[in-house]
């Protein structure tokens, strides 16, 4: 599976998008953050979904635009309720121009998400709008639930893995699903490539919250210790108050208690309880088990064993990465 052939296709199609538009300042900001970079996974994986049913996978294109346009809406608005600085080693769009820009700027985007599956036949068409809403609902769930937890002392690990799953990878899940749907493969089909991509979401966002912590920030392309300075209750936050004896509990949950003006002590400090108690294998170790989950759904899917192979070492490679 070359996954070069679907990156270009897609890059090449996110430059034929014309965000030259007035008023500049509602744009400007758009064509910023689609420019950006980053892994592009979500629409690649879209495009990757509909190839594996042999349908040419560029009638996909319009639908895994979507994706990437609705995933970068949601990183403008979480950067901004974030505070956050940088995204993929830029200035983040809020900083760049301002808040209001930014807000305004990601309520565009869903819109402009949405007539992209416009290019679509009416039945394919409803499908794809009642994934994407049912998505983006569940998204905008995950956010708050995320925002819930930066006050509460008791959240557990499940719901810990709950926010995540629908913060982060039911979008990674529909992704995969709407290249079935354009594809028009049968329901059963789409649903497993479904929960192969919502296991492999979960998998990615735990790398995720590793590398915020253990990452190199030269390659990583956001603030190394970011969760942690913002509190986070993290994986890694979770398990270490699980397994920690009560001194290193004791540090996390003064540390996690408030903000801190010594950000660069804190992160040195809590990385250290973090290191001693192991948390770096046991993350590891989830991701892996997350992981091999997702290949149970690849495994009973009806395509190609070459498709399944690609698709079993794009999951391999999200599980090793390094940005």
């Amino acid at each position: 599976m070359d996954l070069s052939k679907y990156q270009e296709s897609f890059i090449n199609y996110l430059q034929e998008q014309d965000l030259n538009r007035e008023p500049k300042n509602l744009y400007e900001p758009i064509d910023y953050i689609l420019q950006l970079g980053g892994k592009r996974l979500r629409p690649i994986l879209t495009l990757i979904a509909c190839d594996v049913f042999n349908i040419d996978f560029n009638i996909a294109l319009p639908a895994a635009m979507a994706v990437e346009t609705f995933h970068n809406f949601t990183l403008i608005h979480d950067d901004i309720m974030d505070e956050a600085p940088l995204r993929r080693g830029k200035e983040t769009v809020h900083q760049k121009w301002d808040i209001n820009t930014g807000i305004l700027s990601g309520d565009a985007m869903l819109i402009l998400a949405y007539q992209y599956f416009e290019n679509y036949e009416p039945v394919v068409f409803q499908k794809l709008a009642k994934l994407f809403s049912k998505t983006a609902l569940e998204v905008c769930d995950g956010q708050q639930l995320d925002v819930d937890f930066e006050t509460r002392n008791d959240v557990t690990i499940n719901e810990y893995i709950k926010m995540i799953t629908l913060k982060t990878s039911v979008l990674v899940g529909a992704a995969l699903k709407m290249g079935a749907i354009v594809a028009e493969t049968e329901e059963e089909q789409a649903n497993n490539l479904y929960n192969f991509g919502l296991n492999l979401g979960i998998a990615f966002q735990l790398q995720d919250d590793y590398l915020d912590t253990f990452g190199n920030p030269d390659t990583f392309g956001k603030q190394i210790g970011g969760d942690i300075i913002e509190n986070k209750k993290t994986y890694l936050y979770l398990k270490a108050l699980e397994v920690a004896k009560n001194e290193d509990k004791e540090k996390l949950l003064s540390y996690y208690g408030k903000k801190s003006d010594q950000n660069s002590e804190k992160i040195k400090d809590v990385t250290s309880i973090f290191e001693r108690n192991n948390i770096p294998k046991l993350t590891q170790n989830l991701i892996k088990d997350y992981t091999e989950k997702a290949f149970e759904f690849l495994s009973i899917l009806n395509i190609s064993e070459n498709a399944k192979k690609g698709l079993q070492k794009f999951g391999e490679n999200l599980m090793f990465r390094k940005v």
